[in-house]
Order: structure tokens, then C-alpha cells, then sequence
């Protein structure tokens, strides 16, 4: 790899280059010329696909300084955990129990996880082979093309950024509880000529996320560092809820409702689709995994850190969940569960215990700070190297020498971030999450697919339709499952019709396997069973996207529609600056040189 990238290196700098053309935002006139020739660009950009070589070799040349490798599975089992285990188990637990599974809750977050690892497996791949900060971009634009990528990734640093203003708040609201403030009155500054929702300004939690800006800045290692602090106290928290619960909990809770007349009885009183509509509530409370794949540029040894470190986190943040569900189960009958804060309220009515929910507040308030840390390490990561493809400002890809670390991408996205959480409520916030992250996921199980059995970028339409037929097939029974299982009516009637798409999907997976053969194979590490694990990965994610509310998908078309726009009027232009200028080769060769001298 290293004489390859030497030769291009050499190769780039000893031939002569023709002059560069003038830049699309040059003047007005070249502007106007370049956005006559949009149509042209587009078709020579969009679908653009690049090979891993180009993105560890010249892409990441954009960057100036590499960073630096500095982690090993520790760190990352500890980013993941961090990542993972934030507010959201502290609030979905109790909504899924009450309205979904009851005390089978349990069992909806062992469902929940196991859809986790399987996603994980996919991000692994190709983290392991192309270890670059890119995340769900890079893996996407080898696999799809640039616009695919850049679409995708747009949601994704949204929602990143909507989601850490939503945890920042929320930071503020359980810290007031483990101290006994009254944080809205007390921390909040009321502005009424704001509009509702917009009107209560949230000063801490602003100060909570330029703190954490200017760590991760500073180092990765060191910020690894503290998020292995943080976790080891949020998970001291969580084993005393999980003990407590067990010592203070009664087994009868488990089975007994606490208005028998009302609620139904017994351990999965609304059956086995109150289980998976309980998985699908709670799945939410495992994001953050991915956020580990974007760190797979730092790792020492990727081939062997980075899949210990995903499946490892998403596995230990598994048991603990399902421990904490039973907890509550048993502390108190599913039909008396506080909804809001059922943790704390659990607590609060057992005798002598009221003090526990400060306890509660606490730790919350540190998996908050542990799920912001890491939130923020990935998205700079990832804009990073949107940075480099030149669809955004070039300057956002810089890697700070001295830091090794990229601190522009940091401290932009952390200003706009503690913009938003200053004025934002949480429930405008929460409205505008999730449906990003798990289209990401969707689309990085497809990816994983389409890589293995379409052999390389540029193939000819022959050898990728059956594999694109197969994806769009798939898709399509996923989803035609997922309205069924939504809309239609319980009965005889449902049943069958679930039946006969389940059926449908396994027959397209073992035909698919049967008819295309696999074009090639990891080097290092792939996800097992193919294809039915990435298959199964899309299947659930498809069917958990049909959970969400039409505000997520009017935000998404929305948002997508804006990110089209600022893509075919900028996006579009700059990436053909940069192939047009051959800017990216000079970049190689300009690093190479610097490293000879």
C-alpha cells in the first residue's frame, strides 16, 4: 500500500500538470457559467464512486496532518458504552414497558440489541478494511456514489447536532434533580418575546458543550481517557439501580398488574407484538455505536480493535439494559410505571428510599455527559471527511498538526450546536431525531451487500442489476411487512399476511444466495452468514423507521430537500473543482514531499 501510494505520489509531482482552471466561486460570471453546466456535472459527480485506495491514500491527503493512531479495544469498548448508554434508557424503559411489552420489556431490549450487533457487524466490515474517519460517508460513497453519501451523511450530521442540543438540556434537567433545583425556574432564562418552545434559554448547557468542544480539540486519547472516567462512574450508578431493584423489587410485579380490573394480566400482557413494538421504542437507546467506526483513523491495529470494540460495547450495553428493565419490572407492576422518569418514581414510592432518585438524577447526568463526549468526537469526525470530498468548505477537513485532531470541524459544529441548545426545547428537538441515523444504518446494511456481490466501481449494469433487483425486492417485502404490521387490523387476516412477506423475504435471501456468487471477500474481517445478516440488518431497520411519527418524515424530506438544494448549488461545483484541478493529487504530493524533507 505504502509503495503504492508512493508511486501515484511521485508520479503526480514528476509529470507535468496543466494550468488550473479558474474556481466555480471565482466571480460571478464563472458562478453563472458553472451553474449552466450543472446537469453535466451532475452526471459526472453524483454517481462518482471511489475505491479505498483513493480514500486512504489521496482523499485523506486533504486533511494536511494524519491523525494520530493512539487507541486500542479498551478505548473503544469504552467509546461505545459511552456512546450508548445516555438519558434515552432512562426515559424509553418506562414508555415501552407501560404502553408495549410490560414486564417482557426485557425481552424487547434483548430483541433491541440483537438488531444493534447486527448493524454493528455491518459498520465493522467496513471499518476494518477502510479505516478512516468517514463512518457511514465513506463506506457509502465506495459503495453508492458521492451524492449518496453526501445525502446521508447531511441527515446524519443533523441529526447528531439536534440530538447533542436535546442531550445538552436534558443534562440540565436530571443534574437539577440530583441536587434538588428546580431547573427551569432556577438555571433557565425566561424570554418572552421568543416564541413558545424557543423562549427558555438553557445557559449550563451551553457551557457543557464548548467545555467538551475544547477537549475533544485538545486530544483523543486524552479524551478517551476522560470518557472511561465518566462511564466507569455512570455504570457504578447503574449497578446500584440494578442491585437495588433486585433487593427492593418483588417477583409478582412481574406478572401482576397493579389494576388487574384494567390492564392485563401476566408476564407479556400485550403479547408478542407488544414485545417487538417495545423493541422498537427502546432500539433508540442503543445509537451511538456507530460513532466508534468513526474513530477507526486512530485506531492502533483495526483489524483486530475495531470488532472486539463494537460488538464488544453493544454487548455489554445489552446485558445492562435488559438488567435495568427487569429492575423496574420488578420494583413496580407495569400499569403504575411513571412514564416520564419511571427510575426515579420507582423508587420515590418505596418506603425510605425517596433519596434513590437523586441517586438516579446523578447518573444520568453522568451518561449524559459520556453519550455528549462521544456524539461529538464522531460528528467532527464525520464532517471531517465530508471536508475532503469538497461537497462542504475544504477547511472543515484540516487535521491541526499539533493536536492531531480535526479542530475546525470540532469547534464549528460545536458553536452551532450550543446555538440551538440555547434557545431549543427539548420536545421540538426530540422531534427532529432518530429517523437520520437508523436511514444510515439502512443504507450501510445495503452497502455491505452491493460491495460483496458487485465486484468493483464502474462494473457494467449486467453484473450489478441482479444484485440492485435483489436489494429493491427486499426492501420493498421489508416494508410491505412493515404497513401491515402498522395499519392492518389484528386478526386471522394479519397473521397470514405477515406470514406469507416473511416468507417472501427468506425466499428472496436464499435464492439471491443461491443464484449471485459473491464477488469478493474481506481481507481482514466481514460479517458472517452472507447475506443474511446485512438482509436481516435492513429487514429491522425498515420496519423500525415505520415506527416513527410523520413529524420525523416531514423533518427528513424537509432537511433532504435542503441538503439537494445547498449540493446542486455548491456541493456539486466545489467536488468538480477539486477532481477538475487535481487539487487532491497535488495534496498527496505536497504531504509526501513535506514528509521527505
Amino acid at each position: 500500500m505504502e509503495k503504492m501510494q508512493n508511486l501515484t505520489a511521485t508520479a503526480s509531482s514528476s509529470s507535468p500538470s496543466p494550468p488550473p482552471l479558474p474556481s466555480s466561486f471565482s466571480s460571478l460570471r464563472a458562478y453563472g457559467q458553472a451553474v449552466a453546466d450543472t446537469p453535466r456535472r451532475l452526471r459526472w459527480r453524483a454517481g462518482s464512486v471511489t475505491t479505498t485506495f483513493e480514500e486512504m491514500s489521496r482523499l485523506r491527503a486533504r486533511s494536511g496532518a494524519n491523525m494520530e493512531r493512539s487507541l486500542r479495544w479498551p478505548d473503544l469498548v469504552g467509546l461505545g458504552i459511552g456512546g450508548m448508554v445516555g438519558a434515552g434508557v432512562f426515559v424509553a424503559t418506562g414508555r415501552a414497558a407501560r404502553f408495549d411489552a410490560g414486564p417482557a420489556i426485557v425481552i424487547s431490549y434483548a430483541i433491541a440489541g440483537l438488531c444493534a450487533i447486527l448493524s454493528a457487524f455491518c459498520y465493522t466490515e467496513f471499518a476494518v478494511d477502510m479505516p478512516i474517519a468517514g463512518g457511514a460517508f465513506s463506506y457509502l460513497r465506495v459503495t453508492f456514489g458521492e451524492f449518496a453519501a453526501y445525502l446521508t451523511g447531511a441527515n446524519l450530521i443533523m441529526e447528531y447536532v439536534f440530538s447533542n442540543a436535546a442531550v445538552a438540556r436534558s443534562f440540565t434537567a436530571y443534574l437539577g434533580t440530583a441536587i434538588g433545583v428546580d431547573t427551569t425556574a432556577k438555571w433557565r432564562i425566561a424570554v418572552n418575546a421568543l416564541p413558545e418552545g424557543f423562549n427558555q434559554l438553557d445557559l449550563l448547557a451551553v457551557t457543557v458543550i464548548l467545555l467538551i468542544s475544547i477537549c475533544i480539540c485538545c486530544s483523543t486519547k486524552e479524551s478517551s481517557v476522560l470518557n472511561m472516567i465518566l462511564t466507569a462512574i455512570h455504570i457504578a450508578f447503574i449497578a446500584f439501580i440494578i442491585v437495588a431493584g433486585f433487593v427492593r423489587g418483588d417477583v409478582r410485579n412481574l406478572t401482576h398488574p397493579a389494576n388487574p380490573a384494567e390492564s392485563p394480566g401476566g408476564f407479556m400482557p400485550y403479547g408478542v407484538a407488544g414485545i417487538f413494538n417495545g423493541a422498537a421504542m427502546v432500539y433508540l437507546s442503543y445509537i451511538g455505536y456507530d460513532a466508534v467506526s468513526t474513530m477507526a483513523e486512530e485506531v492502533r491495529s483495526p483489524e483486530r480493535d475495531i470488532p472486539v470494540g463494537v460488538a464488544g460495547s453493544v454487548a455489554v450495553v445489552t446485558v445492562l439494559y435488559c438488567l435495568m428493565a427487569a429492575s423496574m419490572a420488578m420494583l413496580v407492576p407495569y400499569d403504575a410505571i411513571n412514564t416520564e422518569s419511571p427510575f426515579s418514581a420507582a423508587f420515590g414510592g418505596s418506603d425510605g428510599w425517596g433519596w434513590a432518585s437523586k441517586v438516579i438524577g446523578a447518573g444520568a447526568s453522568f451518561g449524559i455527559l459520556t453519550s455528549l463526549l462521544v456524539s461529538m468526537l464522531g460528528q467532527a469526525r464525520y464532517l471531517c471527511v465530508i471536508g475532503r470530498s469538497s461537497v462542504v468548505p475544504a477547511w472543515l477537513a484540516q487535521v491541526h498538526p499539533k493536536t492531531a485532531t480535526p479542530v475546525n470541524a470540532s469547534v464549528f459544529l460545536g458553536v452551532f450546536t450550543a446555538a440551538i441548545a440555547l434557545f431549543t426545547e427539548l420536545d421540538v428537538l426530540l422531534n427532529l431525531v432518530s429517523i437520520g441515523t437508523l436511514f444510515v444504518f439502512y443504507m450501510v446494511g445495503n452497502a455491505v451487500i452491493y460491495r460483496r456481490y458487485v465486484s468493483a466501481a464502474g462494473s457494467s449494469t449486467a453484473s450489478t442489476w441482479p444484485t440492485l433487483s435483489f436489494l429493491f425486492a427486499f426492501s420493498s417485502v421489508a416494508l410491505a411487512f412493515t404497513l401491515v404490521w402498522k395499519l392492518a387490523p389484528a386478526g386471522a387476516a394479519k397473521a397470514a399476511l405477515l406470514a406469507v412477506f416473511t416468507a417472501s423475504a427468506v425466499a428472496l435471501l436464499k435464492a439471491f444466495q443461491l443464484l449471485v456468487p459473491e464477488a469478493r471477500k474481506p481481507e481482514h474481517w466481514g460479517v458472517p452468514l452472507m447475506p443474511w445478516v446485512p438482509a436481516t440488518s435492513v429487514f429491522l431497520n425498515v420496519f423500525l423507521l415505520g415506527s416513527l411519527d410523520g413529524a420525523s418524515y416531514l423533518r427528513f424530506a424537509v432537511f433532504s430537500a435542503l441538503a439537494v438544494a445547498a449540493y446542486v448549488f455548491y456541493g456539486v461545483h466545489s467536488s468538480f473543482d477539486a477532481e477538475e484541478n487535481g487539487s487532491l493529487f497535488k495534496a498527496v504530493a505536497e504531504r509526501n514531499s513535506s514528509q521527505l524533507v
